[in-house]
């Protein structure tokens, strides 16, 4: 068993919620979430916590300290942490969009600030110690492609105002890179996002499925850093290309998804396509895991950043068949052990 204690192996709560519903297989609820992360092992090792989505029907962004401290205490009881949580910025009820100055920005901006209540509480009661508040711009492609300059303009703005929120709070938002959020959709154009926002309480958040999709210039070709045909045992080539990803966007990344893709895109239920998220030992994922989850926990001089206390398993839109399953939390628990035993320190 490694000696390293960082950083902390957390699952996500959200695969239970997103692409599920109406249009597809029913939510898997929290408690069931935190049991399958609880009960998985290997070789003696466990999950230490779990990423939450503040979202019905696991946590309503209105809830009430009662119920919210109730459900802290069932994460410790499982001896789980929580840490990074996702605000609702395009919901509750709908509306809230980074690119829309009017009641767009005033609905994203409600939900940052219940959100970073909500976040703000967890690490009061030391449920959370700790994580970030994600986001992303709750904007369509298309919607952003009607205005490139003015909607990331607006963009901008909206992420400014809601980083003085989270600075109130104490907290820091991460911007999700997911090809499809507007204005996200491409490596550079979230580049040009970050730099305008210019704030120490914005950084990036850093999913390994949807991130490998910014290589082949998914809704960005004039981005892409390969060929659409690209040749999957070109090792080097493929490389090289993270190698210029990662060096753009890991300076701002303050919250890591370990996650496996198949370079295709995929979407369930409501949820728009975007990054494959394949099982961890899925044979057509084109990551070697612990490999490239160090381009973003190190350096480019191979030294650790150490800028995120936990990272989190994502695996957006898997099968509930395949959620249900110990032996996939096993699994998944396993590739996190190798990435902290790669790339992992003590203290």
């Amino acid at each position: 068993m490694s000696a390293n204690r960082f950083p902390k192996l957390h699952n996500a709560a959200w695969p239970g919620v997103v692409g599920k519903g109406p249009d597809s297989e029913p939510p898997i609820d929290l408690d069931t979430m935190l049991d399958l992360t609880a009960n998985a092992e290997v070789d003696g090792q466990k999950f230490d916590g779990v990423d939450l989505f503040l979202y019905d029907p696991h946590i309503d962004i209105d809830i009430s300290d009662d119920a919210l401290k109730a459900w802290a205490d069932k994460f410790s009881d499982r001896n789980l942490a929580i840490g990074s949580v996702v605000a609702p910025i395009w919901g509750p009820t709908g509306g809230g969009a980074a690119i829309d100055p009017g009641a767009g920005r005033a609905a994203f901006l409600e939900a940052v600030r219940k959100g970073c209540r909500i976040a703000r509480k967890l690490k009061e009661w030391g449920a959370r110690p700790y994580g970030v508040v994600r986001i992303d711009t709750a904007s369509g492609v298309a919607d952003w492609a009607a205005d490139p300059a003015g909607n990331t303009a607006n963009a901008i703005e909206t992420f400014k105002q809601a980083a003085a929120i989270a600075s109130d709070h104490g907290e820091k938002l991460a911007a999700e890179g997911e090809i499809c959020w507007g204005g996200m959709h491409s490596w550079r154009y979230m580049l040009e996002i970050l730099e305008g926002v210019d704030s120490p309480d914005v950084g990036f958040q850093a999913d390994m499925a949807h991130t490998l999709l910014y290589t082949l210039g998914y809704n960005a070709p004039e981005h892409a850093l390969l060929p659409q045909d690209f040749a999957w045992d070109d090792e080097d080539k493929l490389d090289n290309a993270l190698r210029t990803l990662t060096a753009a966007l890991r300076p701002w990344t303050i919250d890591f998804h370990v996650a496996q893709n198949d370079a295709t895109v995929h979407g369930t239920g409501s949820h728009d396509r975007t990054g494959r998220h394949c099982q961890a030992g899925d044979p057509q994922g084109k990551l070697d895991i612990a490999k490239h989850a160090g381009f973003w926990l190190r350096d480019e001089n191979g030294e650790l950043t150490k800028k995120t206390r936990h990272i989190c398993w994502d695996g957006c839109m898997f099968p509930n068949a395949v959620m249900m399953r110990p032996q996939t939390w096993n699994d998944i628990l396993a590739a996190m052990v190798s990435v902290r035993d790669a790339h992992g320190w003590s203290a």
